[in-house]
């Protein structure tokens, strides 16, 4: 049995793309290329995090830098939007962002938390996803609330905006 068992999933693993040397065809042509990830990009003033680099004290033994694993006008236009809030994690290859609790100075009594997902290496709108939490100081403590619908939609939207400004300033063109 245990045989048997060994040999279907030899199969099941032989039969896997990854195992493959040729190049997938169905990938997306106009994906863009990988951006360097490093100091640069975290945290510069620059409107191209596409042409980014990192010191050589971020590479490995090897030379290799690392990469985002996500679109980088996407990546860069989420950190520029969520400025003013500081971050709880950013995950560079799975293309997550997530900031602390923040309460605007007008509203102490409330207080926000974002969690951006972009889920495409394309510079698309439907590759950026993003979750608002709020809560709200009660007489036990902080309780959860409800999100305004449009909240996350309008943030989706400042941010799409920002990468788009992004990749036409890398482009040079103004359109």
């Amino acid at each position: 049995m245990r045989i048997l068992l060994c040999a279907a999933c030899a199969l099941l693993l032989a039969g896997c793309s990854i195992f493959s040397d040729s190049d997938d065809a169905d990938g997306p042509a106009a994906a863009p290329p990988p951006v360097e990830l490093g100091p640069a990009t975290a945290s510069s003033s620059s409107d191209d995090a596409s042409n980014s680099t990192s010191d050589a004290d971020d590479a490995d033994a090897n030379g290799n830098r690392p990469r985002l694993g996500v679109n980088g006008y996407l990546w860069r236009a989420v950190l520029d939007t969520l400025d003013f809030m500081p971050l709880q994690s950013e995950d560079a290859v799975g293309g997550v962002i997530i900031t602390e609790w923040y309460s605007a100075p007008e509203t102490p009594a409330e207080k926000m938390k974002v969690t951006a997902y972009i889920l495409d290496r394309r510079l698309r709108a439907d590759a950026l996803k993003v979750s608002v939490f709020r809560q709200v100081r009660g007489a036990s403590g902080w309780v959860d609330a409800p999100v305004n619908p449009g909240t996350s939609t309008k943030l989706e939207d400042a941010i799409l905006s920002r990468a788009r400004e992004l990749r036409l300033a890398s482009t040079g063109t103004d359109q």
